[in-house]
This record gives structure tokens, C-alpha cells and sequence, in this order.
């Protein structure tokens, strides 16, 4: 009998992902499905399960159930209620399913017991799937697609009735209720039913197959229609129950389908009988009507006579023998295909009609049939004797050992099918002899070699599967050691793993405490080596004994197939932690003692720097409040930053000292300090901060005082610009940004208009205080443009607002309006050296007043 999933879809449908999810919709349908099919066979026991999870968990309902379907005894179940008595029933039912040739992917004892819904339905779907669908056979075809098969041709006459697959075909109802009328049409009335009632329809079905095909009902018509597709397995166990319900009637079927089946061969071959005889016949009629004209070797004895016939003859080969020879090709063809085709259906041999074969085509025949087979046959027996006096299992693994018994097996079936292949060539040469062959002394001679090297064949390979038997007993015992050994060797080279990278550790501690744990594990750890040891022993026993039975029976000692842990491995690795455990004690010895030495510098350095943080915090909040406070004069601001600056030089002994402690605390390479936020990081930037802040202040308000008394600005002005410049510098960082710097002039009275004129004067008076386009106005600068404003002098700015007053607010001038308002010689000079005004809103003789402005002061090419 073929293994259970020998065909395609079974394959696929036994593929159960042990990680995949399982959508809830049909993790539903299933369990309803699978509970009532599992229901249907168990109340033959007179008993039933209601959570499909929980009641198969101790394994003897799984049992009954198997023993109800299958009419087979299984072994005794364990009464016992522990774990391992439910994983032992469950294993005893896993074991009888395997026996009937099924492949249980990724389904355990363990998760059966545990509850795992979804490896509980693939297991009962693999039951189903043995027990219901697979012997379900039509024209050939596999499980699944022969039970569609037969869905489709019972369904076929009906209308909206169109059967495809097991999931959407069903949806609306009238597949299963088409299914009954076929068979039962006194059930349903058919033609009443409407697709658009499909909830009507599956309740009609549902509801006839329980009560008068004692089919129970499996699915549920709600979750058919509404899920988006319903399961497919559900709706197969659920139409295989039909199937099986109407198998008398599928009987019946079957019969008729053997019938015409072979009647369809029979046809077939005297078909090709026919054909045989009609196409020799014309050969023979052909070769009969040339034959004379071929004999025919006379000629009129003159040149053109002779030509003529040579002509002919010529004719005769180009033309017409070729066609001839392709029809006794046809016919040896088809001569060998229907005495193929009636051995294969068990009929007798055909004989053409007596005439049809002369004696000589037939030993031309028989001479080629025996050539032919004794050169397949020799092919075939080529470096087979080779093969079986081979050694060659004395040198494998016990997996390659029981795949060469297995390779053995199927030669010695091959051999078997060629026994009548020898036979055939035996009866060939006989034949041959009986109508005196006249090289039948060669025939004899080829057919002796044959039928000897035939029977040391069946010795050798008597003998070959002799020493397989007898190799893999011993192999046997020794791949038990070896799988003992991978066992015990695997957790146990694992361990020393684990071990070896613990004791290398390259631990990074920072604390007494941290340390004093890893000495509490190590000493924890000690503990455990004396029962390790005896595991080292145990296992290099199982070593020992394999090397002992190789040596023994003189077999090559190979790795072991089940791991690749070695026994020289184990043995060097345990040397190895047993060496380290004292280099690490002393580690751990050394690392206490610096971790103490850390915890003094940690607390040195915390000490001081909680002192001077504070102090520098201090210093840079005075200092930023200087420039804040309004109404200060210059000169009392920078004799307070002076003694800023006096103090802080000071105090930089107490930096020094820091440094000393930083300097101690890196060298032992001390990374935290849990006694204080600062590092020496911070304090550097914060002290540099305060040196950098008193430095600028100092010379920004020696710059104002000169500025202030250069420009003649009062004391007044200087700070209302400050004031203004610091109400809009929100952050402090002694510079505004171009949106801030022009609500400060605002605020300070300038006139900006909300146009795009006013725009152009601020992209203007932003290229004098941000000539580097940086994107920002330094206090400096924004203080000399104002002092530029306030201070009675001309800017380019200001010409060019008084060109714009002549021009009546337009952005350009013309040479008229000059010469009316200038004197005659400066009216000259401007028109002379205006450049002409190329704006949207020009006029002719325009002038551009504001590039000349900008000239005049060098801040432009004139």
C-alpha cells in the first residue's frame, strides 16, 4: 500500500505551520465542523465530546474515535491522570495514525495535551482527511480534486449551480441541496429554490441531510454567509459526508465507468488491428505489383533504351521507395504498439492474417526483436555484478546503511521485472532455433552469457542483502550510542559554553556592589562543578564504547550524525573551564580592590565639583544680569565686570584642583559618579562660559562707552537702545533674528512701511547690519546702525529717501524734476551719472535715483 500522502494535495494539506496563525472566522467554522464530524462516530461508542480543545487532552476519547473509524484495536489506554499517562495515550493514538502510512507535520503529543486549538485541528483534519477523504477515487484523480470531480458531474444539470472549489461554490446553498436532489429528489423541491435566499437554502440542506441522510450538521449557515470565504476544510469533511451517504449510487457509477473504460480499449485495439492489416496489405499489394518490373532487367540494347530504363529506375528510387519504406516503418510501428498495449491489458498476443508475415520478414524480425532486447538488457546489467560484490556498507552511516537496504530493495524488485525480460529473450532464441536462424549458433552463444550472468546475479544479490542485514545490526547499536551521546552532549557542551563565556567575561563594573554580585555568582557557580563532572564522565563513557565496538568489528569510526559536538571537544572544553575558574577567582580579586580605590576618587572629585558647578552658575547668572539692568551707566557696568573678571581669576585654583582629581578619576577610568551631576566636561565649558562672557561684556561696554562719547549719544539713548535690544533678544544670545530686529525698529520709532516698498527698505538696512548674510543682527551692529540714525549725518539711506520725496513717492526720477529742483550743475551731475530706470512701472527718460544713492557712499558700483 502507497504512504498516505503520496499524492500532491495531501502533501500540501498535512504542511500544518506550526507558527502560522490561524484566522478566527475559520478557526470557528473548523471547530464547529471538526466536532460534529468527530460526534457522527463517537455516539456509535454511545459518547461525545463538546470542546474539541479540552476533550481529546487525555487522549482516550482520540483513541475511541480512532478505533470507531478505522474498526481497528488499539492498545490498552493509561487510566492514570497525570501528565505523562495523557501524553502517553495521545502518542499510542499519534503512533496508529502514522501506521497507516501518514506523515503528522509539526503535531506533538505535548501540544495536544496542552490544549493547542490549532494543533488539535490539524490533527483531526489529517484523521479526516485518511479516514474520509482519501479513498474518495475518480477516473484516477487525488482525493481533493476526485471529490470536486464528482461534485461537478452531480451538479452539472442544475442551474446557478457551478462548483469550482470548496469554499465560494457554497456560499448560497444550492450546491448541497442540487447534491440531495440528485440522489433523493423527493427530498427538496429544487426548482423553488433562489440563490438570493442563501441562509433559506443552506438550512434546507442542512436540515433534509440530518433527518433522512443521517448526516449531522457540521456547518453553520450564519458564519457560511457572512465570512468573506469559508473554510475550505470544514465545507470537504462536511460534502464528504454526501459522498459517502449516496455510495451505493457512486458504486453503481464506478461499474459503469470500469465498463466503458474497457470497452474503450478494446476499440482502441482493433482499431489499431484494422489499420495494421489495411496498411500491410497495400505494402504487400505494392511489393507484389514492383517486384516483376524490378526483376525486369531487359533492355532494347540501344543507349537511349537503356538510358530510359536507367531513368526509371532512378525515378524509382527518388520517388516512390521512400514513401514505401516510411509505411513499413508505420507498420512495424504500429504492429509493436498494439502488442504493447495488449500485454499491458492482459490480452493474448495479435497474430496478423496468415500471408500478411513471410517466414523471412518474420526471422528478420525475431533476429532484430532478440538484438534489441539484448542490448537493453546488457545496458541495463552493466557493472551490476560490480555493484553487489561491493563492500561498500561496511563504510557508511547507519542512515546511508538503511538507504542502501532500501536501494537494495528496489534492485531486487527491478531484478524481479527483468526476470521476464530474460525470459522473453530466452523464448526469442528458442524461436529462432525452432525456424532455423541461420546465425543461430551466435543467438545461443548471447543468450548462455545472459541466463549465466542472470544467475550470479540472484547469488550476489542474496548474498548483498545478507551483509546489509548483518552491518546494520551492529550499526544499529552504535548510532543508539551516538544519539545517547548527542543527547547528554548537547545541554552539556552547551553548559560549558555558557561557562566559558561567563568565566572570560570581560565584565565592566562600576560599583562595589556590581562587583560584589559577581563574586556572589561565581562562588554560586563553583558549586555546580562537582555534578558537572560526573556528567563529563558519563558522557565521555558513551564516547569510549563506540570507539571500543569500532575497533572491535573494524569499522570506521565516523562522526557522529546526530551533533556536531565531538567527544575531543567536550574533553577540551571542560580542561578549559576547569583552568579558569581560578584565573577568575583571582580577576574578581583584583577588581574589588580597584573598585574600591574608584569609590574614593568618585567621592574626591563629587566633593569639590559640588562646590566650584555652583560658584560658576553663580558667576554667569551676575554677569548675564549686568547688561540686562536698564538704568546702569556704562562705566558702572564695566567696573562690576571688572571685579567679575578679578574674582574669577581668583578662583581658578580651585579649577586646577579639579582638574588634579579629574585627572585621577580618567586614569582609572571612571566613566560615572553617582555623587554629583557635574563632570569636568561641564565645568570646563561652563568656566570657559564665564571667562568668555566677562571677556565680551567687558569689551562690548568699551565699545558702547566709545561709541556713546564719539557719536555724541547721551547716556539716555544708549540705553533705550539696549532696553529695546534686549526685550526682543528673548533667548540672550546677544543677537536677533531679521523678524525680531525689525519689530525692535519699530519699536524704536523707525518708519517701516507694511508694503513691498517697505520691503525692499528693509532688504536694504538688513545688507548693512548683516553684510555676510549670516541670518542674524549682532548687538554691535544693531547698536552702530543706530548711532548712525540718531547721529547728524548723511547715509545713503537718507539721500535716497530725499530723492524719493522730489520723486513723489515713485521709485524712480526723471531729468525734468531734477533740473526744476537742483541747481543746473548738480541737476547735470545726477543725470550724468543716474543709470536708467528698468522697472515694470518705467517711463521714458526714467532714472534710478536709488543705485546712485547707494554709489554715492561706495556700497555700490556707480
Amino acid at each position: 500500500m502507497d504512504d498516505y500522502p503520496s499524492d500532491g494535495y495531501v502533501d500540501e494539506e498535512e504542511e500544518w505551520d506550526r507558527e502560522g496563525l490561524l484566522d478566527p472566522a475559520w478557526e470557528k467554522q473548523q471547530k464547529k465542523t471538526f466536532t460534529a464530524w468527530c460526534n457522527s462516530h463517537l455516539r456509535k461508542a454511545g459518547t461525545q465530546i463538546e470542546d474539541i480543545d479540552e476533550d481529546f487532552r487525555n487522549g482516550l476519547k482520540l483513541m475511541l474515535l480512532l478505533e470507531v473509524i478505522s474498526g481497528e484495536q488499539l492498545p490498552r489506554p493509561d487510566r492514570g491522570k497525570m501528565r505523562f499517562h495523557k501524553i502517553a495515550n495521545v502518542n499510542k493514538a499519534l503512533d496508529f495514525i502514522a501506521s497507516k502510512g501518514v506523515r503528522l507535520v509539526s503535531i506533538g503529543a505535548e501540544e495536544i495535551v496542552d490544549g493547542n486549538c490549532k494543533m488539535t485541528l490539524g490533527m483531526i483534519w489529517t484523521i479526516i482527511l485518511r479516514f474520509a477523504i482519501q479513498d474518495i477515487t475518480v477516473e484516477e484523480l487525488t482525493a481533493k480534486e476526485g471529490l470536486l470531480l464528482w461534485c461537478q458531474r452531480k451538479t452539472a444539470p442544475y442551474k446557478n449551480v457551478n462548483v469550482q472549489n470548496f469554499h465560494m461554490s457554497w456560499k448560497d446553498g444550492l450546491a448541497f441541496c442540487a447534491l440531495i436532489h440528485r440522489h433523493r429528489p423527493e427530498l427538496i423541491d429544487y426548482y423553488k429554490l433562489s440563490r438570493e435566499n442563501p441562509l433559506e437554502n443552506l438550512n434546507t440542506a442542512f436540515n433534509v441531510a440530518e433527518q433522512h441522510l443521517d448526516i449531522p450538521r457540521m456547518l453553520d449557515p450564519e458564519d457560511m454567509v457572512n465570512s468573506v470565504k469559508p473554510d475550505e476544510r470544514s465545507v470537504m469533511a462536511y460534502v464528504s459526508s454526501y459522498y459517502h451517504a449516496f455510495s451505493g449510487a457512486q458504486q453503481a457509477e464506478t461499474a459503469a465507468n470500469r465498463i466503458c473504460k474497457v470497452l474503450k480499449v478494446n476499440q482502441e485495439n482493433e482499431r489499431l488491428m484494422e489499420e495494421y492489416e489495411r496498411l500491410a496489405s497495400d505494402l504487400l499489394e505494392w511489393i507484389k505489383k514492383t517486384t516483376p518490373w524490378l526483376e525486369n532487367r531487359t533492355t532494347d540494347n540501344t543507349l537511349p533504351g537503356t538510358q530510359r530504363k536507367l531513368e526509371e529506375f532512378r525515378d524509382y528510387r527518388r520517388k516512390h521507395k521512400p514513401p514505401k519504406l516510411e509505411d513499413k516503418a508505420r507498420l512495424e510501428n504500429s504492429f509493436n504498439t498494439l502488442q504493447t498495449r495488449l500485454r499491458l491489458s492482459n490480452r493474448p498476443a495479435y497474430l496478423p492474417t496468415e500471408g500478411k508475415w513471410s517466414q523471412l520478414e518474420r526471422l528478420d524480425h525475431l533476429a532484430q526483436k532478440f538484438r534489441h532486447r539484448c542490448e537493453i538488457h546488457e545496458e541495463w546489467a552493466e557493472g551490476k555484478e560490480d555493484m553487489l560484490q561491493s563492500q561498500d556498507y561496511l563504510k557508511c552511516r547507519l542512515n546511508e546503511l538503511k538507504a542502501m537496504k532500501k536501494k537494495h530493495e528496489a534492485f531486487e524488485s527491478d531484478l524481479a521485472a527483468h526476470q521476464d525480460r530474460v525470459e522473453q529473450i530466452a523464448a526469442i532464441a528458442q524461436e529462432l532455433n525452432v525456424l532455423h536462424y541461420h546465425d543461430v549458433q551466435t543467438v545461443n552463444t548471447r543468450c548462455q552469457l545472459i541466463c549465466d550472468q542472470w544467475d550470479r546475479l540472484g547469488t550476489l544479490t542474496a548474498q548483498r542483502r545478507q551483509g546489509l542485514e548483518d552491518a546494520e545490526k551492529i550499526l544499529e547499536k552504535i548510532d543508539q550510542l551516538y544519539l545517547d551521546f548527542a543527547k547528554r552532549a548537547a545541554p552539556f557542551n552547551n553548559w560549558l559554553d555558557g561557562a566559558k563565556e561567563d568565566l572570560l567575561d570581560m565584565f565592566i563594573v562600576h560599583s562595589i556592589e556590581e562587583i560584589q554580585d559577581l563574586v556572589e555568582a561565581h562562588e554560586q557557580f563553583k558549586g555546580t562543578l562537582g555534578e558537572a563532572d560526573k556528567e563529563f564522565n558519563s558522557i565521555m563513557n558513551l564516547a569510549n564504547e563506540v570507539q571500543r565496538l569500532c575497533q572491535q568489528y573494524g569499522l570506521t569510526l565516523r562522526e557522529n550524525p546526530y551533533t556536531t559536538v565531538s567527544p575531543s571537544d567536550i574533553s577540551n572544553k571542560w580542561g578549559e573551564v576547569k583552568q579558569l575558574v581560578p584565573k577568575r577567582d583571582r580577576t574578581l580579586h583584583d577588581e574589588r580592590i580597584k573598585q574600591e580605590n574608584n569609590e574614593r576618587l568618585r567621592r574626591q572629585f563629587a566633593q569639590k565639583a559640588n562646590i566650584v558647578g555652583p560658584w560658576i552658575e553663580n558667576q554667569l547668572d551676575g554677569v548675564a544680569s549686568i547688561g540686562v539692568a536698564a538704568r546702569t551707566s556704562l562705566e558702572e557696568q564695566l567696573n562690576k565686570l571688572r571685579q567679575f573678571e578679578k574674582a574669577t581669576e581668583q578662583y581658578r585654583v580651585h579649577m586646577d584642583e579639579l582638574e588634579r582629581y579629574n585627572e585621577e578619576v580618567q586614569e582609572s577610568l571612571i566613566f560615572e559618579n553617582r555623587y554629583t551631576h557635574y563632570t569636568m566636561e561641564t565645568l570646563r565649558v561652563g568656566w570657559e562660559q564665564l571667562l568668555t562672557a566677562i571677556a565680551r561684556n567687558i569689551n562690548e561696554v568699551e565699545n558702547q562707552i566709545l561709541t556713546r562719547d564719539s557719536k555724541g549719544i547721551s547716556e539716555e539713548q544708549m540705553n533705550e537702545f539696549r532696553v529695546s535690544f534686549n526685550h526682543f533678544d528673548k533667548n540672550r544670545s546677544r543677537r536677533l533674528e531679521p523678524k525680531e530686529f525689525k519689530a525692535c525698529l519699530v519699536s524704536l520709532g523707525y518708519n517701516i512701511r507694511d508694503d513691498r516698498q517697505g520691503d525692499a527698505d528693509f532688504q536694504r538696512i538688513m545688507s548693512i547690519v548683516d553684510p555676510n548674510n549670516s541670518g542674524y543682527v549682532t548687538f554691535e551692529a544693531f547698536l552702530d546702525f543706530m548711532t548712525r540714525e540718531t547721529a547728524d549725518t548723511d547715509t545713503a539711506e537718507q539721500v535716497m529717501q530725499s530723492f524719493k520725496i522730489l520723486a513723489g513717492d515713485k521709485p524712480f526720477i526723471t531729468a525734468q524734476i531734477l533740473r526744476q529742483e537742483l541747481p543746473p550743475d548738480q541737476a547735470e551731475y545726477c543725470i550724468q551719472r543716474m543709470a536708467p530706470y528698468t522697472g515694470r512701472d518705467a517711463v521714458p527718460g526714467a532714472l534710478d535715483y536709488m543705485s546712485f544713492s547707494t554709489a554715492l557712499y561706495g556700497e555700490s558700483d556707480l
